[in-house]
């Protein structure tokens, strides 16, 4: 009974999907362990992942709008996550202020010998740490754009891995052409240079005749 539920609860993974205050971006978590589970297994790289500090709670992550960096997220957006999080923590939903830490999906570690749903980091400098306090307003708000679905987490970061890969591929075709272009500037610079150096040869050797003309001019009047 226990193995075929946790199959079909990998099967349907449901998923909750907040709209943040700022386009482009999107708040997510999973419904339960098993959820966090696989969001942990198929995040993005370019996904913040946030928790309540020493207490349960939700797994909630913030998807960020393409190309954006995770070094200048809103101010306004990290507290809507952050909220959040502190809301969907048994414990921490009734305090008046809880510890969030939050770090990027990629930083986080998974070991087998960890029970379902746990998760560690693979460096603690990469995990920051902000005090956040209640506030039913942002709670509010969020909860209106509140959504269920159940995406298809693996084609999802296999879409992602594809786009990376597409990018990386045109980005070494342009830098090999543009070398390509370098070089062919190069050789034509080079070129130019040996025929400037070679009409300047020219040019001594045409003044020096020319003197020697003036010179043997002057002697036939002598």
């Amino acid at each position: 009974g226990g193995v075929s539920f946790l199959l079909f609860a990998q099967l349907v993974r449901m998923v909750f999907f907040f709209t943040p205050s700022e386009p482009g971006y999107v708040i997510y978590m999973g419904k339960d362990k098993f959820e966090n589970e696989e969001l942990i297994k198929y995040g993005l790289p370019t996904d913040l992942w946030f928790h309540v500090d020493n207490l349960s709670s939700a797994h909630v992550y913030l998807r960020v709008p393409d190309g954006a960096s995770l070094d200048n997220i809103p101010a306004n957006v990290l507290e809507e996550c952050c909220q959040i999080v502190k809301d969907n923590s048994i414990k921490g939903k009734k305090e008046a202020k809880v510890d969030i830490v939050y770090t990027p999906w990629e930083n986080l570690l998974k070991k087998q010998s960890m029970e379902v749903g746990q998760v560690g980091f693979k460096k603690q400098k990469r995990v920051t740490t902000v005090t956040t306090h209640k506030n039913n307003t942002i709670v509010r708000n969020l909860n209106r754009t509140k959504r269920e679905e159940q995406p298809d987490l693996v084609a999802q970061r296999y879409a992602y891995d594809e786009a990376q890969r597409k990018k990386l591929e045109a980005e070494k075709r342009e830098m090999k052409q543009r070398k390509k272009q370098e070089a062919k500037e190069a050789k034509q610079r080079q070129e130019l240079q040996s025929y400037s150096d070679l009409m300047t040869y020219d040019d001594m050797s045409s003044n020096k005749n020319l003197s020697m003309t003036e010179e043997d001019y002057e002697e036939s009047f002598m």
